[in-house]
C-alpha cells in the first residue's frame, strides 16, 4: 500500500482575488475586503498591490488608509467566498476525488496513489500553478505524509532558492510586548518592515516533504505550523521556543503540564503519530429539470404543455430522494440569450405535480417571452423531506376523525394549498395565523407565525371567562368608580344600559416586568351585555400607581 500523501493549497488573498475576476465597477489599483467590528473595519483580504503598499490582514481600516490613500475597499461576502471556494473543490476534484474544504480559505485534497497520473507530486504542482494562473488566484502549495505537515509547509514554509522576507526568528511568534522592536530589526533598506513582494506568485512554491522525513521538514518552521492558538504560541515565545525543533526533544509531560495537552495533541498530528482524516464534503443533491425546444414559444398554452413535461419529471427525482420542495424556481431562457427567473413557495414540502401546477399557472401572467423561449428550466431551490400519509384502519377510524386537521390530511393539504396560491401573490411572509402564547395577559395571550412555517394550534388553552373575538387597547368608560358592574355607563359617546353581567376574573400583572400598561395594578374583567344586545369585554383596574377605574378592552361576536 503507498504511503499516504496530503496536498495543501492555501489562497492567501482569496477574497481580493475573487473580486478582481469580476471586476464589476472597481478601480484598478490596491484593493481589499474589509468586516465590521465593534471598534471599526478591519482587513481582512489583499490584493498583491495592497500588501505591496504595506498593508496587512487585520489592520485597521483607518491606519490603512494614512498609509495607502488610493486603497479600495469592499465589503466582505463570506457567503459567495465560501461559494468560490466550493466551486474551487469541484475544481480539486481533477487531482482527486478526496477533497476537504478548510474554512480559511483552503483546500485539503489526499494524493495518495493519483499523483502519477500527473508525472509525479511536481507535476501535481505544475497543473496546480497553470490552472490558478488562469483563474488569476494566489496559491500556496504543501504536500506532506499528515494534513497538519502539508498545511504547515503550505503556509510556512520558504520557496526554495528564495531568502524569505522576515528572518526565521517569525516575529508572529514573539509576544506581543517585543513585536514592535523585532519589526524594526528586521527592516530592509529602501522599504518598510514587513513589505510583501509586488506582484502574485504565478506558481506555487515547491514545498514538498519526501516521505519519511517529515520530522527534518517540519522542524526549522516557526511554531504557528503547528496550528497552536495565541496563547500557546505567546507563552512558547516567552520561553525562548520560537521553532518546532525546539519542542521536540523536550519532555512531554512537563510541555503538557506547562501548555496544556493541545501543543502536544498539534505536534502529534503534525507528525502523523495521531490520526487526522481527510473528510470530503458531501456534495448537495441538486434537483433540476431542463426542457429544451426545437423551436421558440410564446404563447401560454405551449409554456404550460412544456412545464407539464418537466413536473412530473422533477417530483420523480423528489420522491425517490423522501424530500419535497418548499421553494421553486422557474427559468426561462429566451432567444436574444437572456432569460427570466420566477420563485414561488410552498407552505408546505410537496412533491405532487397537481400541488406545483396551480402555483405555477399563477406566474405564468407574469412571463415575458420575448423574442422567444428556447429552454425551460424548473428547480427546486429549497426542499425538505417529507413523510408518507400512514392508512388508518376501521378501529382507529374514530381517531382519524379527530385528526382531521393534522399534516397530511385532506384538510390540512387544501389549506396549505390555498396559503402556497396567497403566498405566490402576496408573499409567503404577508400570510399569518395566530397561535396562544404561554401568559394570563390578554394583550399577550396570542403570538403572530408565518402560516407557512408553523403548525395550527389544535386548541386553545381555556382562561378563565371567554375571551371576545376583537382586542384593542384599553379605552376609558364613564361610569362610577367601584367593584360591582356599572348599572348604566358612557362609552364612545353612547349611553350603555347594562342588562346581564358576569364575572369577575381577576388578572394580576407579571410582577417580574414593569408593563405600562398594567401599573394601575390587578383588573376585574366582566362580560357586559347592553341592552341593545351588545356584548363587551370590561375591567376596573383596582389601582395601583394609577387611579382606579373602568375601562373596556373588547367586543364580543
Amino acid at each position: 500500500m503507498p504511503a499516504r500523501r496530503i496536498l495543501s493549497l492555501w489562497f492567501p488573498r482569496l477574497g481580493a482575488e475573487r473580486l478582481a475576476r469580476l471586476r464589476r465597477g472597481l478601480p484598478e489599483g490596491p484593493l481589499a475586503t474589509v468586516t465590521d467590528l465593534p471598534a471599526g473595519q478591519m482587513l481582512v483580504s489583499l490584493s498583491a498591490a495592497a500588501e505591496a503598499a504595506g498593508l496587512t490582514p487585520g489592520q485597521s481600516l483607518r491606519d490603512a488608509r494614512a498609509m495607502c490613500p488610493t486603497l479600495a475597499t469592499v465589503p466582505r461576502n463570506a457567503a459567495a467566498e465560501a461559494a468560490f471556494l466550493a466551486a474551487l473543490a469541484r475544481w480539486a476534484g481533477r487531482f482527486s476525488p478526496w477533497v476537504a474544504v478548510e474554512p480559511s480559505a483552503a483546500l485539503l485534497i489526499d494524493l495518495t496513489g493519483a499523483a502519477h497520473l500527473f508525472g509525479g507530486e511536481e507535476g501535481v504542482l505544475a497543473e496546480v500553478a497553470g490552472d490558478c494562473a488562469r483563474f488569476g488566484l494566489t496559491v500556496q502549495a504543501g504536500i506532506a505524509d499528515t494534513p497538519g505537515g502539508a498545511w504547515a509547509l503550505a503556509r510556512h514554509a520558504a520557496p526554495e532558492g528564495d531568502a524569505p522576507h522576515r528572518s526565521g526568528d517569525a516575529i508572529d511568534q514573539e509576544a506581543r510586548a517585543t513585536r514592535s522592536r523585532a519589526a524594526k530589526r528586521h527592516w530592509t533598506k529602501g522599504g518598510s518592515a514587513g513589505a510583501r513582494p509586488q506582484a502574485a506568485p504565478a506558481a506555487p512554491a515547491a514545498r514538498i516533504a519526501p516521505p519519511g522525513r517529515l520530522r527534518q521538514a517540519l522542524a526549522p518552521l516557526p511554531l504557528a505550523a503547528l496550528r497552536l492558538d495565541e496563547a500557546s504560541l505567546a507563552g512558547l515565545a516567552r520561553l525562548g521556543l520560537r521553532r518546532v525543533e525546539d519542542i521536540l526533544g523536550l519532555p512531554r509531560a512537563a510541555l503538557a503540564r506547562r501548555f496544556g495537552a493541545g501543543v502536544l495533541r498539534r505536534l502529534d498530528q503534525a507528525l502523523g503519530l495521531e490520526p487526522e482524516p481527510v473528510s470530503p464534503r458531501a456534495p448537495a443533491p441538486r434537483f433540476a429539470v431542463r426542457l429544451s425546444l426545437p423551436d421558440p414559444i410564446g404563447l401560454g398554452e405551449d409554456i404550460m404543455a412544456g412545464l407539464d413535461r418537466l413536473l412530473p419529471a422533477l417530483c420523480d427525482r423528489l420522491a425517490a430522494q423522501g424530500r419535497g420542495a418548499r421553494q421553486v424556481r422557474l427559468t426561462c431562457l429566451r432567444a436574444d440569450h437572456s432569460r427570466q427567473v420566477l420563485d414561488f413557495g410552498l407552505a408546505r414540502p410537496a412533491a405532487d405535480p397537481d400541488r406545483l401546477r396551480p402555483l405555477l399557472m399563477l406566474k405564468l401572467a407574469e412571463i415575458d417571452p420575448g423574442f422567444g423561449i428556447d429552454a425551460l428550466r424548473l428547480e427546486a431551490v429549497a426542499t425538505e423531506p417529507v413523510h408518507p400519509v400512514q392508512h388508518r384502519g376501521h378501529l382507529e377510524a374514530a381517531a382519524a376523525a379527530l385528526e382531521r386537521h393534522a399534516p397530511g390530511s385532506a384538510v390540512a393539504t387544501a389549506l396549505d394549498d390555498l396559503v402556497g396560491r396567497l403566498g405566490a401573490r402576496l408573499g409567503m411572509e404577508a400570510i399569518t395565523r395566530l397561535a396562544p402564547a404561554d401568559s394570563h395577559i390578554p394583550e399577550k395571550a396570542a403570538q403572530v407565525l408565518a402560516a407557512a412555517w408553523s403548525e395550527p394550534a389544535a386548541a386553545w388553552p381555556a382562561r378563565g371567562l371567554a375571551r371576545p373575538l376583537v382586542h384593542f387597547p384599553p379605552e376609558p368608560v364613564a361610569a362610577p368608580d367601584g367593584p360591582a358592574p356599572p348599572a348604566r355607563f358612557r362609552w364612545r359617546r353612547r349611553e350603555i344600559v347594562v342588562a346581564r353581567a358576569d364575572g369577575p376574573e381577576r388578572i394580576a400583572p407579571e410582577w417580574w416586568l414593569d408593563d405600562p400598561a398594567w401599573r394601575s395594578g390587578p383588573r376585574d374583567y366582566w362580560r357586559v351585555e347592553a341592552e341593545t344586545g351588545e356584548r363587551l369585554w370590561l375591567y376596573h383596574a383596582r389601582g395601583g400607581e394609577t387611579s382606579p377605574g373602568w375601562f373596556c378592552q373588547g367586543v364580543f361576536g
